[in-house]
């Protein structure tokens, strides 16, 4: 019986049979044991093994028979967790966002690994004013001598490292840049731009309400998702940045609820 499971684990490799598993949790309600197998062309077992190990890495949560992704349960994975996902995708989606750099002025950059891949990309030489409440951001940003770099000050929240609170959102409501590079959770035609935590959703909300020009930057899982925070309608964001996974029937479906969609 372990010959069998053996031969049947080295259809996919581990890393890509837990990448297939993610797409599918995150595009369905749930995933059924049975049917992973099924598709996989693995056994029962080896995919309740893989359950498991990504509910330890905290991507998953298991239920009976299954397994629900966690962001469909209204959960926040950590920044460490989100920086091992869909990584090739969100470096693209940082370099195309760099076309959308002022010439000169003043940009917000929201918390999160999409954007962080936007600053990861910068150029050396950038002259510009960047005003972050993301501590990963401001590390790389600090770097950049030509950068004038405004630290939003206000809670941190251990999970994604982000500022949040009045002091954030009081400081926000004094500023006015050219434009804010977004993150988000969850994209939906209907609702537009949500987060599962209620604070960084209002912090979010005074970015948007802050600049002149919205660029959300977001990977096509994200698209079709809802979170519990609503910060922003599509109606207030100019452009989306994402990737090819993105159905082109999707992004029309963007478009036509305001923002212009690149794929990259």
């Amino acid at each position: 019986m372990a010959a069998n499971v053996d031969a049947e684990d080295q259809r996919l490799l581990p890393h890509e049979r837990h990448l297939r598993i993610l797409d599918q949790a995150r595009s369905r309600s749930r995933v059924e044991v049975a049917v992973l197998a099924d598709e996989l062309e693995v056994t029962s077992e080896t995919i309740r093994r893989d359950l498991t190990m990504l509910e330890r890495q905290g991507l998953l949560r298991r239920v009976h028979g299954g397994a629900v992704h966690i962001e469909r349960l209204g959960y926040e994975p950590s920044v460490n967790t989100k920086r091992e996902y869909q990584v090739a995708e969100k470096t693209r989606i940082g370099r195309a966002a760099r076309e959308l750099l002022p010439d000169g002025g003043s940009i917000l950059v929201d918390s999160g690994t999409t954007t962080l891949e936007l600053v990861r990309n910068l150029p050396s030489d950038l002259a510009l004013t960047v005003v972050t409440n993301s501590l990963q951001a401001a590390m790389l940003l600090s770097e950049l001598p030509r950068v004038e770099l405004l630290l939003l000050g206000g809670h941190v929240r251990e999970l994604t490292g982000a500022a949040v609170g009045t002091w954030t959102t009081s400081a926000l409501g004094n500023l006015r840049v050219d434009v804010a590079f977004m993150g988000t959770n969850g994209v939906t035609p209907e609702l537009g731009l949500t987060t599962p935590d209620q604070a960084e959703a209002e912090v979010k909300r005074a970015m948007v309400h802050a600049a002149n020009r919205v660029v959300c930057l977001a990977d096509h899982t994200k698209v079709g998702l809802t979170q519990l925070c609503r910060f922003a309608p599509l109606a207030d964001v100019d452009v989306i940045v994402t990737d090819k996974g993105l159905e082109a029937g999707l992004a029309e479906e963007l478009t036509t609820a305001g923002p212009e969609v690149i794929r990259a």
